[in-house]
């Protein structure tokens, strides 16, 4: 018995001195990879401010800015990591926990495909900037100014006061039209006068009405004269008004141009027709509009 307890404390005192031993020897490398740790957890955090800076001269969304700051940092911390856990010769545990993180990174994506495509979609719109807070576009059947471009969806605020939020993925992926990039709008209306005017009078007319608008860009009025309708010869004017989402003033300006040619037409006594419909009851295959009379009476 005395022994066995005897042997067994040979058997630990060997195993502490070899573990006092190992730790003696790795001393060192466990100071270096501590220091390493040091280092890289400081530079993370200068890496994390330097990127804030530069990503702000090109990406105005804060939370993409981020977003971008932390992958960044961690990136370093975990690059430090890496090289304190090899100076401490654990390199099959380096090995496994990106194997482990790979594996985890793959499951994460899979499971939420749709979020993943938002937050890239987000961040690649930060860096192309196809719209900026303020502007006013239109994009999946929505219209309206842009209040919040986010990590995961765009908000934007219609002309009645609705808040839409649209997934990015959706905004990357489909057209965007953007009413404000050019700072100018063109406004198409569809008129039409009677066949008796003279049409280079009406043309004339036209012009000197809308040239009156105060909110018309230097740019020519154009008038082009289209097609033979049923009862009026139809035409479009074409002009340009400043647009910009502190003066989004394209309904304003088809209102008062309407309104300025009507004014110019009732001055000049220019007609613009009702639709005219003619009845024949005298053609081959009709019947005489007093015989279709007395067989309604007889009906009645």
């Amino acid at each position: 018995m005395d022994f066995n307890v005897s042997k067994a404390f040979e058997i630990v005192e060997e195993k502490l001195q070899g573990w006092l031993e190992t730790l003696t020897e790795m001393l060192p490398n466990f100071v270096v990879a501590l220091i390493v740790l040091v280092i890289f957890y400081f530079l993370s955090k200068l890496v994390r401010v330097g990127t804030k800076k530069l990503m702000g001269r090109f990406i105005e969304q804060p939370a993409i800015i981020g977003l971008i700051s932390t992958i960044m940092s961690i990136f370093i911390i975990g690059s430090g990591l890496v090289i304190a856990l090899n100076l401490l010769h654990l390199s099959k545990a380096v090995t496994s926990i990106l194997a482990g993180a790979g594996i985890a990174g793959l499951a994460i994506g899979f499971a939420f495909q749709d979020i993943s495509a938002n937050f890239i979609s987000g961040i690649i719109m930060a860096f192309k900037k196809p719209l900026n807070i303020g502007d006013i576009i239109e994009t999946n059947g929505y219209t309206g100014f842009v209040r919040d471009i986010q990590l995961r969806a765009t908000v934007l605020e219609t002309f009645q006061g609705l808040h839409i939020i649209i997934p990015n993925r959706l905004v990357f992926q489909n057209p965007i039209t953007n009413f404000t990039k050019t700072y100018k709008r063109r406004v198409d209306l569809n008129v039409g006068v009677s066949y008796a005017e003279d049409l280079e009078e009406v043309k004339k007319i036209t012009e000197d009405a809308l040239k009156s608008l105060d909110m018309l860009t230097e740019d020519d009025i154009k008038l082009v004269f289209e097609e033979f309708g049923d009862s009026s010869i139809n035409y479009r004017i074409m002009f340009w008004i400043n647009y910009s989402p502190t003066q989004p003033q394209f309904l304003e300006a088809r209102s008062e141009a309407i309104m300025a040619i009507d004014k110019a037409y009732k001055e000049h006594g220019i007609t613009i027709p009702f639709p005219i419909r003619t009845l024949d009851f005298g053609i081959k295959g009709g019947e005489r509009l007093e015989g279709h009379i007395k067989t309604l009476k007889e009906q009645s």
